[in-house]
């Protein structure tokens, strides 16, 4: 069969690269792609978010499935689209998608059902949402309704920080229409983690669990970006507590959603916080593959990925047999000089060919040129991912490799799952 995967980014490389292990998988196109998934499959010179001619392609090559990556075109209703064609599609609707496209709806949902979450309350007026801070005690999280990029939230530790955030999102619109309503949330203690799964609108495949790192820099210092590295699984949350969170969180939001005329069908994914009593409580969800969570997941997946994503769209998801290693892997983000904020690109990136051959390399950021050499082309550029049969392994093969790739600028954080061995 044929395969279309939509989106460019590693978390897109590392789907293709799943996909394409698949015997049924005979081809793979991938839209827009990047110089990594261009060694894979067939890259398509079209946007995400342009679902007219992604459809018109599809149609065109004979594509037998279509597995969406980013947010953005789910939000935007690209599901529906491609139902709309008569081809399947692996992701949830626009009314489904709307569980990570504002924050707002899922707060919402999450109260009316009964599903763990901090306590906060929802404004659309500055006026309000200003009067209001003043009675918080920092720190205070200020959420951005919309799509900010993996952004839009932030942890403010001081009320002048608070009210600048406040200020940047609603007055100053850093986020677009994304900061029209906000929620204003008490800070939550304890450890982070990604609770992904598969569903078919009826039963939860819960994924190993991962964590992710979202500041720039080691010890969690810097601007917020889009995740700088990734590990799997966490030793703090054991088999018992996916179980839990599967239970009293994704399957009740999933029953959720269908009780309010959405059904769910694709990937849920729930940042949870854990705290010290080992009580649970949703951050955010998100309807897609995380990034960068997918490129420290899927390598411990040994199922056909292909298998998983029909049955989840032909709704037996329980007929299928996901299977798990055991091993533990570390993704280690390579970023532009300047990321999060301006940056360069159109550098060479060097080093490719000497790294151990058992290390994974998921392009995000990069871009083919005519000649063969690979160019930076984004802010995060790449993954270097290792597994090994426990996370100081993992660890040891990522930072090894690390050393030997090199483009201008390129900086990385030292401490991804050092936590994990300490």
């Amino acid at each position: 069969m044929k395969v279309m995967v939509i989106g460019g980014g590693a978390r897109e490389h590392t789907l293709v690269w799943k996909l394409a292990q698949s015997p049924k998988a005979e081809r793979v196109f991938v839209a827009p792609g990047n110089a990594g998934t261009a060694l894979i499959g067939e890259n398509l010179s079209i946007q995400p978010t342009d679902a007219e001619s992604l459809g018109k392609v599809a149609k065109d090559k004979g594509v037998d499935l279509v597995v969406v990556g980013p947010e953005v075109p789910l939000a935007l209703g690209i599901v529906d689209y491609f139902d709309s064609l008569n081809i399947p599609v692996f992701g949830p609707t626009k009314a489904a998608a709307q569980i990570e496209s504002s924050k707002v709806f899922a707060r919402n949902l999450m109260e009316k059902y009964g599903i763990p979450c901090p306590k906060g309350a929802i404004f659309s007026s500055y006026s309000e949402a200003h009067e209001y801070l003043k009675r918080q005690q920092p720190p205070i999280v200020i959420k951005a309704d919309g799509l900010a990029a993996g952004k839009g939230t932030i942890i403010a530790s001081s009320l002048p920080e608070a009210n600048k955030a406040l200020s940047d999102i609603m007055e100053a619109k850093i986020f677009g229409s994304a900061g029209d309503k906000v929620i204003i949330d008490e800070y939550v203690t304890g450890k982070e983690v990604s609770l992904i799964a598969f569903t078919d609108g009826k039963i939860i495949s819960p994924m190993v669990p991962a964590c992710d790192y979202k500041k720039i820099w080691d010890n969690d210092q810097g601007p917020n970006t889009g995740g700088m590295g990734s590990y799997s699984p966490p030793g703090f949350f054991p088999a018992e507590l996916v179980e839990k969170a599967t239970n009293t969180i994704l399957l009740p939001a999933v029953k959720a959603m269908a009780s309010e005329g959405a059904t769910y069908k694709g990937v849920i994914y729930a940042g949870l916080m854990v705290t010290n009593k080992e009580e649970l409580s949703v951050l955010e969800f998100n309807a897609r593959f995380g990034d960068p969570e997918t490129q420290a997941v899927l390598p411990l997946l040994q199922s056909d990925l292909v298998d998983i994503l029909l049955a989840v769209i032909q709704g037996n998801l329980d007929q299928v047999k996901i299977q798990w290693s055991r091993d533990a892997c570390v993704g280690v983000v390579m970023a532009s000089a300047g990321y999060p904020g301006k940056y360069k690109t159109g550098f060479p990136i060097k080093g490719l060919d000497k790294v151990d051959k058992d290390l994974l390399i998921f392009h995000a950021g990069t871009k083919l040129g005519d000649d063969g050499t690979i160019y930076t082309n984004g802010g995060r550029v790449l993954t270097a991912v290792g597994t090994g049969e426990n996370m100081a392994e993992a660890r040891k093969k990522v930072y090894r490799n690390l050393a030997n790739i090199y483009f201008e600028g390129c900086h990385y954080r030292k401490d991804i799952a050092l936590r994990e061995i300490i």
